[in-house]
């Protein structure tokens, strides 16, 4: 294999962005079909308790809507199960991939605000262990990334992704040092969720632990988020960065998030940490077919040097 030949093969363009937040979206319409969704207890065990702790112009219009989807579930939650599964669909082909985009977007910001609360922001207790700054939110800046403007095929996500990148991980950063959240005991409790099976056992192990070392845990997660943030605005250091944030995401995802509560039959969406590693994925790519044209460009422009001895033969090779 040429050394220049494996950029092209880790290149993703803005298709392959579409084609990822389209099955995510399948999948969010898939959960939002379980029969637990379908009854009061989504209102009342997954919705309502987002208003908890928030001021009132967001837990105000959160308990509205808790309100009006208890009063008929199954009328409300179809309905939002077809949104997303259409999104889906429409993201996977081609001809449809930009309309499915401009409707992901409201969609998306609708939800983050009525079904996440902002995620916590607005409160300040919020942390990407557990699922700051919320996943349909991502999912919008996503859709920004690969909306198309020529041939999404040939297209880099947009240039402002690593920006992206790096405001979620040093504002994690941020939200992980104030107060309320910066001790050893609100990180093991961020983490000790009681999650069923043996997730919830790992997670009580760990948690164990962070309590045990606390101020050490939280000066490092502070740390570790802002570089990785900091690292992805600076070419040089941008692939370590966002390799590290890549593997600290999947760590989240399996201890803080539980794999999203997939196998509880309760989830909404996979949380946060799948969709990071995807931006992750996204902007590793872009860099890695940057650095594969850099490769390339020297070769292409560069004369070919021919010496006086050549043009000597030449001239005399002629009829």
């Amino acid at each position: 294999m040429h050394a220049t030949s494996l950029p092209h093969s880790v290149r993703i363009t803005r298709r392959h962005l579409q084609i990822a937040l389209g099955l995510l979206w399948l999948l969010d319409g898939a959960l939002q079909l379980q029969p637990f969704m379908l009854r009061t207890s989504f209102a009342r065990q997954i919705l309502d308790p987002v208003a908890a702790g928030q001021p009132h112009f967001v837990a105000g219009p959160v308990h509205w809507a808790t309100n009006l989807i208890a009063a008929h579930p199954v009328a409300w939650d179809v309905p939002f199960a077809a949104i997303q599964l259409l999104i889906g669909l429409g993201l996977l082909f081609p001809r449809t991939a930009k309309l499915a985009l401009a409707a992901s977007i409201p969609w998306a910001l609708g939800v983050w605000f009525f079904g996440e609360g902002l995620s916590g922001l607005a409160s300040g207790h919020a942390s990407l262990l557990t699922g700051a700054p919320g996943s349909v939110l991502l999912y919008g800046v996503l859709a920004l990334a690969a909306w198309p403007q020529r041939d999404p095929r040939q297209e880099p996500p947009a240039r402002w992704l690593p920006l992206a990148w790096a405001v979620i991980w040093v504002g994690g950063a941020i939200f992980q040092a104030l107060p309320g959240q910066n001790t050893g005991t609100a990180v093991a409790g961020a983490i000790n969720s009681g999650a069923p099976g043996w997730p919830g056992r790992l997670d009580a192990s760990v948690a164990g632990w962070i309590t045990r070392h606390g101020t050490a845990v939280v000066v490092a997660l502070v740390v570790a988020e802002t570089l990785i943030g900091l690292g992805a605005l600076y070419r040089r250091s941008r692939g370590l960065a966002v390799t590290a944030g890549f593997v600290l995401a999947l760590a989240i995802w399996v201890i803080g998030q539980d794999f999203g509560l997939l196998y509880t039959g309760q989830a909404t969406d996979p949380n946060t940490a799948p969709i990071i590693a995807v931006m992750a994925i996204a902007i590793l790519g872009t860099r890695a077919a940057l650095v594969g044209a850099r490769v390339r460009a020297p070769g292409l422009h560069k004369p070919a040097r021919v010496s006086r001895r050549d043009l000597g033969e030449g001239s005399a090779a002629r009829p």
